[in-house]
């Protein structure tokens, strides 16, 4: 028999969106196309489903997951011979922490798309575990994230570290202090970020040093839903360095101040599959992030 890519795509969109339609849309074709194709693929293979079902089963399962890792090989050669043809142009997946994204690519942005005009980013955000996913599916080209992470099949490269700032409201005590200790935080009450967040266990790391308590009935979405609730009088925060500066310095109503040394801090790098073919592409966008993000 003979496997044909298009239809391994077929199968992995329904394993995917667990809908037929659904599936057909992301194939750009139509629901009975895909359903007909499959069921040729199963006949071939010998594997029985029962009708309309969409769960897999442990053999499905199986075959799904043999037919990710070929179409990400098959996407692999494509790629590997188009960024030979030109490795620093084409199309570059990049996917950037919530906490990330919004302070530094106006950073860095316009610089890559100076240095490197032929280079198409594509910019998408999610939290780390998804990150992840995605690039071990092959749907990412790199990453940028909060490190250190599970390495499986993947390398990582350090970019920068930023200190974390303390942002209280501008009447709060602390608000008058040049710089602030983590004992200092003792009595107030820490607003974070919703579960998922990497942030947010960053920053009750920090501050279960010194017990300070978490608010119970607050779960952010966004560094900026944070600001306003700081300034609001809510409680205080932790705020990445780069998330203070810019646009960001000057937030009515919230003060802030840095830590005495040594800071409390994140390392943030690059992640992306040891067999990619863009490591060029790669590595230069890389080696710009590392030397003007700070």
């Amino acid at each position: 028999m003979e496997l044909k890519l298009r239809d391994l795509r077929y199968l992995v969109a329904v394993a995917d969106q667990r809908h037929f339609a659904r599936a057909a849309a992301r194939c750009f074709v139509s629901q009975p196309t895909l359903s007909a194709q499959l069921k040729k693929l199963e006949q071939a293979l010998g594997v029985q489903r029962a009708p309309n079902a969409i769960s897999l089963t442990a053999v499905g399962e199986e075959i799904v997951a043999r037919a990710r890792r070929i179409l990400e090989a098959s996407d692999e050669v494509v790629q590997l011979a188009r960024s030979h043809q030109d490795p620093l142009g084409g199309r570059l997946r990049v996917a950037l922490l919530p906490t990330i994204g919004p302070y530094l690519l106006p950073r860095v942005a316009p610089l890559i798309r100076k240095t490197l005009p032929r280079l198409q980013l594509h910019l998408y955000e999610y939290q780390t575990a998804p990150m992840l996913e995605r690039l071990h599916a092959g749907e990412l080209d790199v990453g940028i994230l909060a490190l250190p992470v599970e390495l499986e099949g993947l390398e990582a490269r350090e970019l920068y570290r930023e200190d974390f700032l303390l942002a209280v409201p501008e009447r709060n005590r602390l608000a008058g202090q040049e710089r602030v200790r983590l004992a200092d935080l003792r009595d107030e009450t820490l607003l974070l970020l919703e579960e998922g967040h990497c942030l947010r266990d960053q920053a009750l790391e920090v501050c279960s040093r010194v017990g300070v308590r978490d608010s119970q009935d607050f779960r952010a979405t966004s560094l900026e839903t944070l600001r306003q609730m700081v300034a609001a009088g809510a409680g205080v925060t932790l705020l990445p360095e780069l998330a203070s500066r810019g646009a960001y310095r000057s937030g009515r109503g919230v003060a802030l101040r840095p830590f005495v040394r040594p800071a409390p801090a994140r390392c943030i790098g690059a992640v992306w599959r040891k067999t990619t073919p863009r490591r060029a592409a790669i590595e230069a966008v890389c080696e710009l992030i590392a030397q003007h993000a700070t």
